[in-house]
């Protein structure tokens, strides 16, 4: 029950205090994102950790001037791989046969047949695959920081072209995806602090299929 109290607890926190999170609840937090499960294991994002306050105040005018960006303790940004090839699968797997001690062809045959299935499947798909891939780990962010009693806002609220044009992320073969500030709630000017947590009702939510 744990879990379900800490998320009961957290919510998408409208004002923070510019408190800073101790590293090891940071590092808690960005351990579990770091090891979110993925499609074939791929792991087709990457994660930047942003406490550098000039840039924060940047990144808070591309973002709708929400105040969480410049008053968290650090900003994560989730972002995704700009498109499939082979060459980024071979990567991923021949790191993983170096650190299972596999022989070097182990996965010649899986590495092909993935990018036979990726390849014709266009770079449209590609993006919004690989971004798919970045939301679960940002999914297990938000459940560790509700753990550590981190409050979290998850945005979707910026301008990515110029997010991926701060960051340099077009250099990286990247593009942003989703952002979260990390910090701790103000005692006052959140107005969402003290309404009760709404979600839809559990027989609406759920279909049983026996």
């Amino acid at each position: 029950m744990a879990l379900l109290d800490d998320l009961q607890w957290r919510y998408a926190t409208k004002k923070m205090n510019g408190q800073p999170v101790p590293t090891d609840k940071l590092n808690y937090i960005l351990e579990a994102a770091r090891l979110a499960p993925s499609s074939s294991g791929l792991q087709p994002y990457r994660l930047f950790v942003i406490s550098n306050k000039e840039l924060l105040d940047k990144i808070k005018l591309v973002s709708f001037n929400q105040s969480q960006i410049t008053d968290c303790s650090h900003l994560l940004v989730w972002a995704a791989w700009d498109g499939y090839s082979y060459e980024r699968i071979d990567d991923v797997f021949n790191y993983t046969i170096k650190e299972r001690g596999l022989p070097d062809d182990a996965m010649n045959d899986y590495k092909q047949l993935l990018w036979g299935m990726y390849e014709p499947l266009g770079e449209d798909w590609h993006k919004s695959h690989s971004a798919r891939q970045a939301y679960i780990s940002f999914g297990l962010a938000i459940a560790a920081a509700a753990e550590q009693k981190v409050d979290a806002t998850p945005m979707e609220g910026f301008e990515p072209a110029q997010m991926d044009a701060l960051l340099g992320l077009d250099k990286l073969g990247l593009k942003s995806v989703v952002i979260l500030p990390l910090g701790y709630r103000a005692d006052d000017g959140d107005w969402l602090v003290n309404l009760k947590k709404v979600r839809t009702p559990k027989e609406q939510f759920i279909t049983e299929i026996a």
